[in-house]
């Protein structure tokens, strides 16, 4: 961890500094990488797989796909896009063999709405806190979200995640996902009527909440990564590049 803190606290190194450290079998510098990027591809799985312990293993086989295939990212490239792409493939493969599925490229129907989607039963909005447990009842609140998210259609789900959640871009989702950005902007508009406006502008403030993935369990995905490696990283510094 010493290693760690030295070549980079927060956002000090960039992504493409790190995947340069990686080549070289840093394994701090690949440490860091993951604790940057879980949270966002955790919600990535798990908007896929709507299941967290399945999502954590999806991440860690794409952290280990991503780690044996990383001198393939082109530095000129997103590198969270490029992530993005592969824990979502795992994802989806790892669906497939559970039931067949739409893939999150499939066409749309003439509303913008998935073959057999429909308008989600969705439980009315929480009172406000009659308690002092503002946490407890803020924890209620995302719990009440996630059910409902997982239960949006795949394609809907998965962009909101990525949009909503995550903030990303239309350009940014559209490229992760590999859709049109039109696909995009309809996908998100369909998956917020399914939600509801009035409970989405009610509970809004908790979105940057739900599916919650860090501390312990980033850390937990990061070590277990390192650990599968083992001997193809190297715990010592790699000299700086002149």
């Amino acid at each position: 961890m010493d290693q760690a803190r030295r070549i980079g606290q927060g956002a000090a190194v960039s992504d493409a500094d790190l995947t340069g450290r990686i080549r070289l079998g840093d394994a701090a510098a690949f440490r860091i990488l993951m604790q940057r990027h879980n949270q966002t591809l955790f919600r990535m799985a798990r908007s896929v797989l709507r299941d967290s312990t399945e999502a954590e293993d999806a991440v860690q086989d794409a952290w280990i796909l991503a780690f044996t295939h990383i001198h393939q990212f082109r530095d000129a490239s997103s590198l969270s896009t490029w992530l993005g792409r592969i824990v979502l493939n795992e994802a989806l493969r790892r669906l497939r063999q559970r039931r067949p599925m739409i893939g999150l490229d499939g066409e749309d129907g003439p509303d913008g709405a998935l073959p057999g989607a429909k308008v989600i039963p969705f439980p009315g909005a929480q009172p406000p806190p009659t308690t002092p447990e503002e946490d407890a009842a803020r924890a209620e609140t995302r719990r009440l979200l996630e059910r409902a998210i997982d239960a949006l259609p795949d394609a809907f789900r998965t962009v909101f995640m990525l949009r909503e959640i995550e903030q990303m871009s239309v350009e940014e989702t559209a490229a992760c996902l590999g859709i049109p950005p039109d696909t995009v902007k309809t996908r998100l508009h369909r998956a917020r009527g399914l939600l509801g406006q009035s409970l989405r502008r009610e509970l809004s403030p908790d979105l940057g909440g739900v599916f919650p993935f860090a501390g312990e369990r980033c850390a937990r995905i990061a070590e277990r990564v390192l650990v599968r490696l083992g001997h193809s990283l190297r715990r010592d510094p790699p000299p700086d590049p002149d």
